[in-house]
């Protein structure tokens, strides 16, 4: 069954590669459903056959997984880079524009610059020529390695600087989701600078129509 995976997560890098793209980056974000905090994108360009075992949708795999498979991707990597878009910024623009800010971003801080660029689902403002691929994190072992490292930056950031920021919160549990206790804490203590008010806006409506 794996060698079936392998074959599947490098297919559409071999095929660039065979067009004489050498340097293909691999882009991704995570936090785009969040009540809370920025959304972060990560771009990655690994070398050309490489194959790091376990590399998947970050969503699959345990956090204990994504920190051992974060260590190996910063090791092997050619280049890799994070790129945020904040709250305010959301509000200000939207979540898909944000989504896009945060991968040029993160394009745009690569220390080498890639000849062609793979995206999760969207469209990176870039001359780069790109393929945008659905469900690219479990298609591209280039959009993998970004979504882990995108999401173990998110999460240590939620364990860590942003929950120590507002304790009283729980970000370090919920990581800024919407679940039942995050809805809780914000209705009672209200909404702190990091919540992204076109987010609680809905969340409002949502209220009001439940009493």
């Amino acid at each position: 069954m794996s060698d079936i995976e392998v074959v599947d997560l490098l297919k559409h890098e071999s095929f660039y590669w065979e067009q004489s793209y050498q340097h293909i980056a691999g882009i991704d974000e995570v936090g785009r459903g969040c009540l809370f905090g920025d959304v972060i994108a990560a771009a990655v360009i690994l070398p050309q056959g490489l194959l790091i075992e376990g590399v998947n949708d970050s969503k699959k795999l345990s956090a204990k997984k994504r920190d051992a498979l974060y260590d190996v991707i910063m090791e092997q990597a050619i280049a890799v880079s994070v790129g945020y878009a904040d709250a305010a910024t959301i509000d200000r623009i939207n979540i898909k524009q944000a989504s896009r800010l945060a991968m040029k971003r993160a394009l745009d801080d690569l220390s080498v610059v890639p000849n062609f660029l793979l995206v999760d689902a969207e469209k990176v403002d870039s001359d780069i020529p790109q393929l945008s691929i659905i469900k690219g994190d479990a298609n591209s072992q280039s959009i993998a390695a970004a979504s882990i490292i995108a999401k173990v930056t998110r999460d240590r950031l939620c364990e860590g600087a942003w929950e120590a920021m507002y304790p009283e919160y729980g970000i370090s549990i919920h990581k800024g989701y919407a679940t039942k206790l995050h809805r809780a804490q914000i209705t009672d203590l209200g909404a702190t600078p990091m919540h992204r008010r076109s987010f609680l806006k809905n969340l409002e409506a949502e209220q009001q129509t439940l009493f």
